[in-house]
């Protein structure tokens, strides 16, 4: 399925991101950056805790500023078949990455010294976000020295785009298979309880019960964690034991299209990207990200042609890459690397990958461990 705009889809902004962000580095480079929002009471609080640890002692050592080696995920490939009869790719190519600190992007401003926001992402940039002076994360800021201090916060960050007919389709499905699609994400990538490893039943009760093994191996990997069965192929998921995040924002970035499905239906290919600030459980005070981008490619069928569910998705393929979480870990949960512990999992093989760059196609190809150029 096409990204690229078409009748079906919305079409493209007349100033691509990267032309914008170039024109705000320009006109505002003198301008000190600076990002947060006031917190939240939770992140007020959690961060009055943290500071109590650091006033005993338990600060981290100096936060590096150099490139630093990386572990990361193994890619896997899965096959599935729908009850439809007709047999449903659903392609597994997740390369986890652990951090190393190079700059972030050049933030622009709105003149009073607060990061502008981005204008809504509807079609593929056209490069990376570009490097800025390193900033070091911290509890107040979680997303400095980070693109995605500039981009929307949680739910915010998915837009969905202007319904229209597709074909026989009717507006009001096209806005209802667009809205289904932004709840399978939310509750797949921030609701707070899921991602704290929860099950993620609001994202399960989306997907339609007539793709039964897809279902089936969702719930063993859910239950039961391995390398073969493994929820991080669909689902963000944080050990609460390990860490813990750093306030309650998730930040995010993206796109959705949609065209005239091969089920009868409407067919929505869903590209977001997103940023998770976290802490150690116990230790030393120390931010780290971990950023997670899913490309999903979903159908709301007709219910009058195929045997599906009314009011359900099918879950066509998705392929994810994850920056920053522990090699060849399989106990269904990320696992970010901090900067002052040493690495863990095997070592990364693999190329050096930008997670921040949502110019590119995902590698579908890739089965190593990589390195991420910066969180």
């Amino acid at each position: 399925m096409s990204e690229k705009p078409s009748d079906d889809q919305p079409s493209a902004p007349e100033i691509p991101d990267d032309v914008w962000e170039q024109f705000t580095r320009d006109s505002e480079r003198d301008i000190h950056t600076s990002a947060p929002k006031e917190p939240s009471a939770r992140a007020r609080m959690v961060t009055e805790r943290l500071r109590q640890q650091e006033a005993r002692g338990e600060s981290p050592p100096g936060w590096r500023t150099s490139p630093a080696m990386s572990d990361g995920r193994a890619a896997r490939r899965r096959r599935l078949w729908a009850v439809l009869g007709v047999p449903v790719a659903v392609a597994v190519a997740l390369v986890a990455l652990k951090p190393s600190l190079l700059p972030g992007d050049p933030f622009g401003t709105d003149g009073t010294g607060a990061a502008s926001p981005l204008p809504v992402e509807t079609a593929a940039p056209t490069a990376a976000p570009g490097a800025s002076d390193p900033e070091t994360p911290t509890l107040d800021k979680p997303f400095a020295g980070s693109p995605a201090l500039r981009w929307a916060d949680g739910e915010a960050g998915i837009v969905l785009p202007e319904a229209r007919a597709v074909g026989s389709v009717p507006e009001e499905r096209v806005r209802q298979a667009l809205k289904l699609t932004k709840k399978l994400l939310v509750g797949a990538n921030l609701d707070p309880k899921a991602v704290r490893g929860a099950r993620p039943g609001a994202a399960l009760s989306v997907l339609d019960p007539k793709q039964p093994e897809l279902l089936d191996e969702l719930d063993t990997a859910l239950r039961s964690p391995s390398a073969k069965h493994d929820p991080l192929t669909l689902f963000s998921r944080f050990d609460p034991d390990e860490v813990r995040p750093v306030g309650d924002v998730i930040k995010t970035r993206g796109r959705m299209t949609f065209k005239k499905g091969s089920h009868g239906g409407v067919a929505v290919r869903a590209d977001y990207t997103f940023v998770y600030p976290v802490v150690r459980a116990d230790g030393p005070v120390e931010v780290t990200r971990t950023i997670v981008r899913r490309v999903l490619d979903v159908e709301l069928a007709d219910p009058a042609q195929y045997e599906v569910t009314r009011g359900r998705l099918l879950l066509l393929e998705y392929d994810q890459e994850i920056g920053n979480s522990s090699c060849d870990v399989h106990d269904g949960y990320l696992h970010p690397e901090f900067s002052s512990s040493e690495p863990t999992g095997a070592p990364p093989s693999g190329p050096t990958t930008d997670p921040y760059d949502r110019s590119k196609d995902l590698d579908r190809d890739s089965d190593e461990c990589g390195t991420v150029s910066r969180t």
